[in-house]
């Protein structure tokens, strides 16, 4: 048979991927904008930093998990894993809404400079519970109205997390394992009479998280209409000082006085001879099915509110975990132990369709994490950094990416590439790296080198984290593992973000199809005809 194709025409685009599927984002957590109060926040710093991604042709932003946090300051080691962090709501926004004055801002830590964590919860929190009584006293009633839909929509987490925040502070911030035992076994009497006589300041918890919801919502919709997703974060466990434990003991591994009795890790490996203890109180699996893991159900459901895609942390746990008596110090004597985790994703496909998940699948992986990714087509991720390791980690280069892939120049938990390469590369990983690209003249040159990589790779997704696109060295590391301190701290100067680093990343993505440009087939012209062209099949 025969079939004609119109030369001058546009040919059948069957074959032609969908634009959204090739696309570049920045990694930056909210803590690291230059924002008015000591931690970065979603004031205007955010909205100008996504100015920045649309002018640099960036279609994604991925942050770390947005959770209250407790001990170091941690997005991983979080008092809730439903709520929000209050130290991310803006001053400058509140004072818009007419919530606070600029007077009662005034004299605050600046934008610039390391995160101070310790210091915006003595001075810039107490602002924020300033506005929020104001808005209990003096909102009208339309803002009156959405707080209640947003009381109504939250109600399963929000009075609890409430709760476990007030009677944090009243006795000093100490674990809820600490708390007098009526609190911390949450007796009825205790909890009413709590609910009874707390009720302010259970409110004033409440329109924190309000404030920090319309907040969110509002940047994340100026994302969405500047054609940008939200890439957010799902850690596998949850803190024991936290919300989730003391009001759900019932579905972690603890003993009669609810402590744990085996905790999360991960096993010895060529990087520790001892593993690493995380921790984490272990899930009762087994509980949370019989259940129709509807705990579960509900974070994601959570997530699926704050993000548009989900990050999930150490994915490889959902298929086996390495369980470590609590009791040890090291996670040397820990067991591999099953989860249902292939259970669990049929539940949330049931509930919410396809699960928009990239797997972080990082580390010795099993065919059976493999498969349990691939079983529900989500993509995993590979960082450039890896690739160039004498130990052989070629499946983090180019060539052994698939269009199916999330690929990094580095993460939160790496160095920055000149960091990197300054500081952590051997002259092995010099050597591989000088011979797969050919270009390093000079230091610098190694990071726009590995971004050109990622970005020219079939990886769908490619990511790279801001510090890379600046071009800082190791003082601007978000994360060193293991490390006592000195973490999560970086922020960019208000002034970093130049022109010339978007308009270079512009180029890139033209030229690598990341820009949202859908290549289409040159048309055959006949001496400038559009003549008929006959093919023969």
């Amino acid at each position: 048979m025969s079939s004609k194709v119109a030369t001058g025409d546009k040919l059948d685009k069957l074959d032609k991927p969908d634009k959204l599927d090739r696309l570049c984002g920045v990694l930056l957590h909210v803590t690291s904008l230059p924002s008015y109060g000591g931690v970065g926040d979603f004031g205007p710093a955010a909205y100008a930093f996504v100015d920045f991604l649309v002018t640099a042709k960036q279609r994604l932003w991925q942050v770390l998990p947005l959770s209250p946090t407790g001990y170091g300051s941690s997005p991983y080691s979080a008092l809730s894993a439903f709520a929000g962090n209050p130290l991310f709501i803006s001053l400058e926004k509140l004072v818009e809404a007419g919530w606070l004055t600029p007077e009662q801002i005034a004299g605050l830590a600046g934008h610039d400079g390391p995160a101070e964590f310790e210091r915006a919860q003595q001075e810039k929190l107490p602002r924020i519970e300033e506005a929020a009584a104001k808005f209990l006293d003096y909102a009208p009633a339309e803002e009156k109205a959405r707080f209640q839909s947003f009381l109504t929509s939250n109600n399963s987490w929000l009075v609890d997390y409430a709760l476990f925040s007030v009677l944090r502070r009243r006795f000093g911030y100490a674990s809820w394992h600490e708390w007098p035992e009526e609190f911390s076994y949450r007796r009825e009497a205790a909890i009413t009479e709590t609910l009874n006589t707390c009720s302010r300041e259970l409110a004033i918890e409440q329109v924190m998280q309000f404030f920090f919801h319309e907040q969110w919502c509002a940047l994340k919709t100026y994302c969405s209409e500047r054609d940008i997703t939200i890439l957010g974060d799902v850690a596998i466990f949850v803190s024991y000082d936290s919300a989730d434990v003391w009001t759900h003991p019932e579905i972690f591994d603890l003993d009669e006085e609810h402590r744990p009795l085996r905790v999360s890790g991960v096993p010895p490996d060529y990087f520790s001879e001892t593993g690493q203890r995380w921790g984490n109180p272990i899930y009762k699996w087994q509980l949370l099915e019989q259940h129709d893991f509807d705990w579960w159900v509900a974070r994601i459901r959570r997530s699926l509110a704050l993000y548009d895609r989900i990050r999930l942390d150490h994915f490889r746990g959902f298929e086996a975990y390495w369980s470590i008596p609590a009791e040890e110090e090291t996670a040397v004597n820990g067991v591999w132990v099953k989860a249902p985790g292939q259970a669990l994703f049929d539940r949330l496909r049931e509930v919410f369709g396809e699960l928009p998940f990239i797997a972080e699948d990082l580390g010795v992986i099993t065919p059976e994490v493999d498969e349990l990714r691939e079983r529900f087509h989500m993509p995993g991720m590979k960082v450039l950094q890896f690739g160039f390791s004498d130990r052989g980690a070629h499946l983090h280069l180019p060539q052994n990416l698939t269009p199916s892939t999330v690929v990094y120049t580095g993460t939160h938990d790496n160095n920055t590439t000149l960091g990197w390469w300054v500081e952590d590369a051997g002259e092995q990983e010099r050597v591989h790296l000088q011979t797969y690209l050919q270009e390093i003249r000079y230091e610098g040159e190694v990071v726009w080198a590995m971004i050109r990589a990622a970005a020219r790779s079939v990886a769908n997704i490619c990511i790279v984290p801001l510090q890379d696109i600046l071009h800082l060295g190791s003082e601007a590391r978000m994360n060193t593992p293991a490390a006592a301190g000195g973490n999560w701290t970086w922020r960019y100067a208000s002034n970093a973000l130049h022109p010339d680093f978007a308009a270079k990343m512009a180029a890139l993505m033209e030229m690598t199809d990341r820009d949202g440009y859908v290549p289409e087939r040159e048309s055959l012209e006949l001496s400038g005809s559009t003549a008929e062209t006959v093919v023969s099949v």
